[in-house]
């Protein structure tokens, strides 16, 4: 029997106790979309959601194989996900979709 994926995800708090979505509501949706191979979902969902996963993978691979500019990468990747992040949290909340 298959249940419904949602019904594990952690509620978002800011959401409970104040009515309003935080800047990470929609994450452990979009990952679940990419497990099922939903890709446009996921981004629909997060827009950030790729360039997390590259983050992600940079930072992984900066564990095993030191870069000269690593630090400099770092900081435009974290860079353009912040702004990414924000930019997608006032459209979802000003709905200027």
């Amino acid at each position: 029997m298959k249940e419904a994926l949602g019904e594990y995800m952690l509620p978002c708090l800011n959401k409970q106790l104040f009515g309003i979505e935080c800047l990470g509501c929609g994450i452990q949706r979009a990952a679940a979309f990419l497990f099922k191979g939903e890709f446009i979902a996921a981004f629909k969902m997060y827009p950030a959601i790729y360039s997390l996963l590259l983050l992600l993978a940079f930072l992984v691979f900066n564990i095993f194989y030191k870069l000269k500019y690593a630090t400099i990468i770092k900081i435009v990747l974290i860079a353009v996900n912040v702004l990414i992040i924000v930019i997608s949290y006032f459209i979802k909340m000003n709905k200027f979709f």
